[in-house]
């Protein structure tokens, strides 16, 4: 029996305490400006190479990972998992926010200028209000990487499934990653080094919330 088999929920809980520090200091590396050059280039690559066209269904991405429309996914989620104290899990996702309205208003890290910006307002939501006079880290990201963990751990424990089947929908939760954290950065609406703390915020509290699972 492995060490994952014999205590799953102490090893989440030790692996989601290190992403969040590692979070912690990258976002200090951040707030002192050292990806600034990295960011910049990454975000001219990618605009320069991929077609204009992507800006419609990036856009489309954009509302799929907006707080209003995940927050209904994980309800759902929760509501089909029928654990009562599953819905714990709804105070991490709220103290992630929290994490990162604070993220927003102290790691002095200014979003891509206007010219960059791609996105198309294809729905006007009354938004959770977080202030945009940074951009670090990523909300989209730190949401997507919160909920595909957890579908992941749930699918991995998942008795019903194949592991053809299991390996066929983790390759759909990384493609689903790869396409909201490229399309925040193509659109112009974060950098590059927004996008990898809000990963880091959304996989460590999705290890954290694993526990009430």
């Amino acid at each position: 029996m492995t060490l994952l088999e014999r205590h799953p929920k102490k090893l989440f809980l030790f692996v989601g305490v290190g992403v969040f520090f590692a979070f912690i200091f990258f976002s200090y590396l951040v707030h002192k400006n050292l990806f600034n050059h990295f960011d910049f280039d990454t975000t001219i690559r990618l605009q320069q190479h991929m077609p204009r066209r992507l800006d419609t269904p990036f856009s489309w991405l954009s509302v799929i990972g907006s707080f209003e429309v995940v927050g209904i996914i994980l309800l759902l989620i929760l509501a089909i998992y029928r654990k009562l104290k599953s819905f714990l899990v709804l105070l991490f996702f709220v103290i992630f926010h929290t994490i990162e309205v604070y993220g927003k208003a102290f790691v002095h890290h200014l979003p891509p200028p206007h010219f960059m910006l791609r996105t198309e307002q294809l729905v006007n939501f009354p938004q959770f209000y977080v202030s945009e006079q940074n951009s670090y880290p990523s909300g989209h990201s730190a949401r997507a990487f919160f909920v595909t963990t957890l579908l992941a751990l749930m699918i991995g424990k998942n008795k019903k499934l194949t592991d053809v089947q299991k390996y066929i929908l983790f390759g759909i939760l990384i493609c689903y990653d790869i396409a909201m954290v490229t399309s925040r950065v193509y659109l112009g609406e974060h950098w590059s080094s927004d996008v990898i703390g809000g990963a880091m915020l959304g996989i460590s509290f999705g290890l954290f919330s694993v526990i009430f699972l």
